[in-house]
């Protein structure tokens, strides 16, 4: 039978679990030049670099070991998680780029009428290629994004 006091120590710890999407050190080209196996999808995500760096003003860097990121942002849910992630970034997966660029509130759905080709996923939109979509509709997402994690969290595109 546990004691009060390490029953306790156990919930805490599990309630301060390590968040596994965290930014990392790792050169963001050198992963495209690795991890991606098709020319088309290497092109397409140096394409997204270039349009996420010109749309949110920041680099690019790694966000745990796949996801290219852009900008920070620190969340704290009401349950007393808070961590940090990217204000928008994209996943160059095998199948299809996972793109983290949407709010799902309600002023913002309009914008997945106008996007063209792709799968909702939980926390991300998921896009065969860029061609499937209107990159005009992404830029807006992804400026409106940043503007909606800036008025409700800590962030760093506060300048």
């Amino acid at each position: 039978m546990l004691t009060q006091s390490l029953r306790i120590l156990l919930v805490n710890n599990i309630k301060m679990a390590k968040n596994k999407t965290t930014e990392t050190e790792v050169n963001v080209i050198e992963f495209i030049n690795s991890y991606v196996d098709k020319e088309t999808k290497k092109a397409e995500s140096f394409q997204l670099i270039e349009l996420m760096s010109e749309w949110s003003g920041f680099e690019p860097r790694m966000w745990g070991p796949t996801i290219i990121g852009f900008g920070s942002y620190h969340y704290k849910y009401a349950s007393g998680r808070e961590g940090d992630a990217p204000l928008i970034g994209f996943s160059p997966r095998k199948a299809a780029f996972s793109l983290y660029v949407y709010s799902p509130i309600e002023e913002h759905k309009h914008f997945l009428d106008e996007l063209g080709k792709f799968k909702m996923g939980k926390a991300c939109i998921y896009v065969n290629k860029l061609a499937d979509i209107n990159l005009e509709t992404l830029e807006k997402m992804a400026k409106a994004t940043i503007e909606y994690l800036n008025e409700h969290h800590e962030c760093a595109c506060r300048n």
